[in-house]
């Protein structure tokens, strides 16, 4: 039997990844200043997870501050750092983290580029609040000189045969031929990265990238953050690295990366799946494709009889 050709066979040989099995801060304290071109993780949200144990909001965050210093001590100079972060809810309170994690970065003197939504159609519905359908990323920069490839992100122009109308330019094109700077507002359909409101499906039980892990990182939209602010064999971390979404998202555009993660099952999952991604194995959603709409034909899409005579019988009253 012929041997099936791996799916991304152009995986540099120049980039390696590292799974690390520990403790955040104490693996972080033996790396040297400034390695990493880009920090993007998901921590706990202190919600009482199978694998953290929840704390006062106020101990939560200062145990993180602690990290998070650290963390920017290995930032590099012209490096980013991308703090994905959900709410924290507390006896039907809502907490929102990325508010609580602003004050703490600002603290450090980050400067935050972009606040982005990260949108997603399911999730646990709430029954005394609108369910909660969004997480948010805090995109910071350690200073103003930061990586940010334009050209990798940009959209198709609207307007591409537009040219200038008057000056010395005048009647040459204004655009750029690679497409136009994306708004800071962005909803991903299809090639078209043009705002702010990132619509991706979160990890569910049907989603093909789903492992054992309860709070899975979609691989795309690590790659969003990796393609625009790293460079091609350069490092990015994950000090929360859960099954190595991050790692995998890192290696499939040719980037070193390290992962650390304190629950070896996690660790060993991460592992394997570095592996299938390197033999062509591993199952991804690719990057922009179309969130499914069901048809109206399908069964499961169509109101129920028993809810078309409830609602006759009730406007009948």
């Amino acid at each position: 039997m012929e041997a099936k050709e791996p799916l991304f066979d152009y995986i540099s040989s120049q980039v390696s990844p590292q799974v690390i099995n520990g403790d955040s801060l104490e693996v972080l304290k033996n790396f040297e200043d400034e390695k990493f071109d880009l920090i993007i993780t998901s921590p706990p949200y202190n919600i009482g997870k199978s694998y953290e144990t929840k704390t006062t909001i106020e101990e939560y965050l200062e145990t993180q501050e602690t990290i998070i210093a650290e963390l920017i001590r290995v930032l590099s100079g012209k490096g980013s750092l991308c703090w994905q972060v959900g709410n924290y809810v507390n006896r039907g309170e809502v907490f929102p983290l990325d508010i609580y994690y602003y004050q703490i970065f600002k603290k450090f003197g980050l400067k935050l580029r972009n606040r982005i939504i990260w949108h997603f159609g399911h999730g646990l519905h709430a029954s005394k609040r609108f369910s909660g359908r969004y997480e948010t990323i805090l995109w910071f920069t350690k200073n103003d000189d930061y990586i940010f490839n334009l050209d990798d992100v940009c959209v198709p122009s609207k307007y591409p045969g537009k040219r200038h109308f008057k000056g010395d330019k005048k009647g040459q094109l204004s655009g750029n031929p690679k497409g136009k700077n994306p708004s800071d507002i962005w909803e991903i359909v299809v090639n078209d990265w043009d705002r702010e409101l990132w619509d991706i499906p979160n990890v569910k039980s049907n989603h093909p990238e789903k492992t054992e892990h309860p709070c899975q990182f979609p691989i795309e939209l690590v790659e969003r953050c990796v393609l625009a602010l790293t460079n091609e064999h350069g490092w990015v971390l994950d000090p929360f690295a859960g099954v190595g979404s991050t790692a995998v998202a890192a290696l499939k555009n040719n980037r070193n990366t390290i992962a650390i993660e304190k629950e070896t099952e996690y660790c060993n999952t991460a592992k394997e799946r570095i592996e299938k991604l390197k033999e062509g194995k591993l199952k991804v959603r690719p990057i922009n494709k179309p969130i499914h709409t069901p048809s109206p034909k399908d069964k499961i899409a169509q109101v129920p009889e028993e809810w078309r005579q409830l609602s006759l019988n009730s406007f009948g009253k």
